[in-house]
């Protein structure tokens, strides 16, 4: 049977390693070389230029945040080729975004 978990609950939260003070994580796929996250950026969030060895695919679901001198609001979606840097990113009010990392 598949494992279901609702992305609004208060279910499955963890800390987000790696990322700022206050991030939380709801791992929703995991495996060898690919990656589904959901985050939940708190108020203030800022994360500085980065960049992945994979495909990184932003769904930003609630609130908004700021990068690279774009807003993105509720609903935008991002995606950024293996190495390229991407962000700053700013969230003054916290935002709930889908993250997914495609295989190597």
């Amino acid at each position: 049977m598949k494992k279901i978990i609702n992305l609004f609950d208060d279910e499955h939260w963890e800390v987000a390693n790696g990322y700022p003070q206050g991030t939380m994580a709801k791992v929703l796929r995991d495996s060898k070389d690919a990656k589904t996250v959901l985050l939940k950026l708190p108020k203030g969030f800022f994360m500085a230029p980065h960049s992945h060895l994979t495909t990184e695919q932003n769904f930003l679901i609630e609130g908004e945040y700021e990068s690279a001198g774009e807003s993105y609001s509720a609903g935008s979606y991002q995606i950024f080729s293996p190495r390229d840097e991407h962000g700053p990113f700013e969230s003054k009010n916290g935002a709930l975004v889908l993250v997914v990392y495609d295989s190597i």
